[in-house]
């Protein structure tokens, strides 16, 4: 158990070791040569549900993964109480979960992901990173530009953003690096007061070692990408890199090495046109003692 807290990250949640599981026992699967048809004859399931369970995206029964493990023909305790462990661990509730009956379910697979990234690369054109938000900023946004017709549904989607910033200050806390289109400061969200105290946080943020800020001016902007999206990376190796984008009822994630390369490549692209982090604090600083 003690190894096991050494080298597991310090964020790893529930979805990251639920897909996680899922590698492994299809690893194992495969190892033994075991058809993914007969695994789930096993299990009292059908080819699709295994298909879902290996790749991490429903939940696993300590007794299906037991029954698995038997017929792979893992025997060793020690090996065999470590998957079930990590069974265990997997089914835990997510500290965001008791915040489900005011998040929509894509959003809570992406919370999930956030917390367990190495690393957070984001573009955005419209508004700042939930992750790099001040409270005032992102109640704006939460109610549409009616802060003081906030909903406790809506301060509750609020405590969650602020609970997800968190992670910056994590021991193993993850690389974010956020460019941001120039409109994004110059879009008076929450009033001037509000945009002023939020580029005032942008400023400290990028002074972290984990956080990169850049800023793309207006001349360069569009070029490269035309939309929103972030891309998580994962030290752990059976967790791929994905692409994120968030639209107005659905999120889109893409995980195919292919789709990845071609968003690092644009991502690339932005940030060799975007100002230095440097030029981008002397930006903020200027956005500062003008307002």
């Amino acid at each position: 158990m003690a190894d096991r807290d050494q080298t597991e990250p310090e964020g790893t949640g529930p979805t990251a070791r639920r897909i996680i599981l899922g590698a492994q026992l299809r690893r194992l699967r495969e190892r033994a040569g075991v058809a993914r048809s007969d695994a789930a004859w096993s299990i009292r399931g059908s080819d699709s549900k295994m298909s879902r369970l290996e790749a991490g995206k429903v939940g696993f029964k300590e007794r299906d993964v037991a029954d698995l493990l038997t017929l792979y023909g893992i025997t060793d305790d020690a090996e065999r109480e470590l998957l079930l462990d990590t069974t265990r661990r997997s089914n835990e509730p997510g500290w965001w979960q008791p915040y489900g009956d005011v998040l929509p379910d894509w959003f809570e697979d992406y919370v999930g992901l956030e917390m367990s990234a190495s690393r957070i690369q984001t573009y955005e054109l419209m508004f700042v990173p939930g992750l790099l938000q001040t409270e005032d900023y992102a109640r704006a946004i939460i109610t549409s530009g009616h802060p003081d017709r906030a909903t406790p549904d809506d301060e509750r989607r609020l405590a969650v953003r602020m609970r997800r910033q968190q992670a910056l200050g994590r021991r193993d806390a993850p690389t974010v690096w956020a460019i941001l289109d120039e409109s994004v400061l110059h879009r008076p969200i929450g009033g001037p007061s509000a945009l002023v105290a939020q580029v005032e946080h942008l400023l400290e943020l990028s002074s972290l070692p984990n956080v990169v800020v850049q800023v793309l001016p207006f001349g360069l902007s569009g070029y490269a990408a035309e939309s929103t999206f972030s891309i998580l990376r994962f030290s752990e190796p059976e967790l791929p890199d994905l692409v994120y984008q968030e639209h107005l009822t659905a999120a889109v994630y893409l995980d195919k090495r292919a789709d990845v390369e071609s968003y690092s490549r644009v991502m690339d692209r932005v940030a060799v046109d975007a100002l230095t982090p440097d030029e981008t604090r002397q930006h903020l600083s200027k956005i500062v003692a003008e307002g």
